[in-house]
């Protein structure tokens, strides 16, 4: 199967494994088509690349493209997935069960993603990077762990799509295939990994060093978890040597008691309160045949923002 044939994996595999080398993504991810130029203009010039990475994108360039879509989609689904976080993901501008199958009838055809492919290729182009640095250091350990978490809740939420073929819909032949699940099932998946991280240490075991979690009650990770070091720094205020834009003049929820409200986004600074006036659709009308008009209305609402 052609390398092209893994392209949605390799995207997914991109944003598994995003945390690992931001710089290099949200490089790659401004560039407006890797593939389209030559192997000199493009390989030699992505900054922050090692010798290795730089050899395995010569190699692969008709690849490249994939992993720059992969890191576009990796900004915009963590921005998602934290969009009502204190950290909503903006420093980064800155820096298989089948059930009973009938026999005769069922193919296993189609052109199902080559998650193999994206899995080797991510652990070659994202993992060399820890491993040169002597894979024994702490955050070296973690952020293989988490690449390698990131890939398996790609192949944990595989899916079997089919397609029926016969006379009027019959379904007499009924072809299958394995596809990468949608981008935003796993974004959902990895967030609340990220949620339940564990917080580890690195520990002498035998003749290798490994993570174990700092607080002894607390259960071992498995593979599919994700881990960290050093807890996170609160994110209110702004501290741009850190690449943290704090919470200042963001858009917070009056109502709310969870960390999207103004209480708890703002740090307890307090909040501005406007009124803005929202133009929208109203009055709507279907008209036979076939098409729905409208009116616009305006209307006035409250918004809230921290101070």
């Amino acid at each position: 199967m052609s390398p092209r044939s893994c392209l949605r994996s390799l995207r997914l595999l991109v944003f598994a494994v995003f945390s690992a080398a931001a710089s290099n993504w949200l490089y790659l991810a401004k560039l407006s088509s890797v593939g389209s130029i030559s192997e000199e203009e493009t390989c030699e010039k992505l900054k922050g690349l090692i010798q290795r990475q730089v050899q395995l994108c010569k190699r692969n360039l008709e690849v490249m493209d994939s992993v720059r879509r992969g890191a576009q989609l990796a900004i915009e689904e963590c921005q998602y997935q934290f969009r009502n976080r204190r950290w909503n993901c903006s420093t980064l501008d800155s820096l298989p069960v089948f059930g009973k199958v009938v026999t005769q009838g069922f193919q296993w055809s189609g052109c199902s993603d080559n998650i193999a492919y994206g899995v080797a290729f991510s652990q070659s182009f994202v993992d060399v990077r820890e491993r040169s640095k002597g894979a024994s250091s702490s955050r070296a350990l973690m952020n293989l762990h988490n690449n390698e978490a990131g890939r398996k809740a790609i192949l944990t939420h595989m899916r079997v799509e089919c397609k029926c073929h016969g006379v009027s819909g019959s379904c007499e032949v009924k072809t299958c295939w394995r596809a990468v699940p949608p981008f935003r099932q796993v974004g959902h998946a990895l967030k609340e990994k990220f949620d339940g991280a564990t917080e580890v240490e690195p520990r002498r075991v035998g003749s290798s060093r490994a993570l174990v979690p700092r607080n002894a009650q607390f259960k071992p990770h498995t593979d599919e978890d994700l881990v960290y070091l050093e807890p996170s720094p609160d994110f209110c205020e702004q501290d741009m040597r850190s690449g943290v834009l704090g919470t200042r003049g963001r858009t917070c929820n009056k109502t709310s008691k969870a960390i999207d409200g103004c209480e708890l986004l703002c740090c307890g600074r307090g909040f501005h309160t406007a009124q803005v006036e929202l133009a929208e659709r109203c009055g709507c009308r279907f008209h036979w045949c076939c098409f729905v008009k409208c009116r616009q209305c305006q209307r006035l609402v409250e918004m809230h923002t921290c101070r």
